[in-house]
């Protein structure tokens, strides 16, 4: 007899076979999302599943649904990964976010450009900008970041580390891990004075929109 098992999302326990078509699907959506863009058709992911076309539907009744899924399942590696800095040690904890964040994006899932404007994870998006603002405020009380460091550089440092991973992926496995030291040096009490303002919340919204609109 097949064991039942629980698939966050899912109005009850997916039997184990299903359960395994279901996470066959994420990953070879993951693999040809990377490969190809959002824009493939979901006939090539069932394909590279190894299912039915009909399997996929009856996981995810539209193609959102299963873009939305890996979006949730990123989302909740970025989460995990702010929950555990939290107890860092001496305000380290922005640092180890900020370099496991790095890691995340560079093993892309082919979701990232819905990451910021996915209505369907927008509690675990605010939750983890929330802590990695909290880790912010620590790491400046232990003197390891500026005090003029603010949530939109933050913002800013992970859309251009995002940047940065696109740019050299397939080229280089670790150009995004010497910029982010670069951008970390520049956080660093004592570093040279900032000449521009800070960008403000309506600004930080209005490039999210710009970036990845609805």
């Amino acid at each position: 007899m097949r064991s039942d098992v629980s698939v966050q999302g899912s109005e009850k326990p997916l039997r184990r076979d299903a359960a395994e078509n279901r996470q066959r699907l994420l990953d070879a959506a993951a693999t040809v999302f990377t490969a190809r863009g959002l824009d493939v058709g979901v006939d090539e992911i069932a394909r590279v599943a190894g299912v039915g076309i009909g399997t996929l539907y009856r996981r995810f009744p539209t193609k959102d649904a299963l873009i939305s899924e890996l979006v949730r399942q990123v989302l909740e590696d970025f989460l995990a990964l702010a929950r555990d800095a939290a107890s860092a040690p001496e305000g380290e904890g922005l640092e180890q976010v900020l370099y496991g964040s790095g890691a995340i994006l560079a093993s892309n899932r082919g979701c990232l450009s819905r990451m910021w404007n996915d209505d369907q994870t927008t509690v675990l998006r605010n939750e983890y900008r929330r802590i990695l603002f909290e880790l912010l405020t620590q790491a400046k009380q232990h003197g390891r970041i500026r005090e003029d460091a603010t949530d939109a550089d933050l913002d800013l440092i992970f859309w251009s580390l995002r940047g940065v991973v696109a740019t050299t992926r397939g080229v280089t496995d670790t150009g995004w891990r010497r910029i982010l030291t670069v951008m970390i040096a520049g956080l660093r009490p004592g570093a040279e004075k900032l000449d521009a303002a800070p960008m403000n919340a309506q600004e930080v919204a209005q490039i999210m929109e710009n970036l990845w609109p609805r």
